[in-house]
């Protein structure tokens, strides 16, 4: 039982860990693109640098 709880907390941990803005944002980007059933596969990358940057650019604002 430890081994699936110790799993469970380290994919959480990769999966959401620093920021849990940018795994929503991907989540809901991928729901996007299934649920759109167009080809709109471009869509992810451009959310992926966007949600990225505003992070980068979030963390550095709060160190000031």
């Amino acid at each position: 039982m430890r081994f699936i709880v110790a799993f469970v907390q380290f994919w959480y941990d990769f999966i959401i860990g620093d920021d849990w803005i940018v795994a929503a944002a991907v989540v809901g980007s991928l729901i996007v693109i299934f649920v759109a059933k167009a080809n709109v596969w471009w869509l992810l990358p451009v959310v992926v640098i966007l949600v990225l940057g505003a992070s980068l650019w979030r963390v550095a604002q709060s160190e000031r």
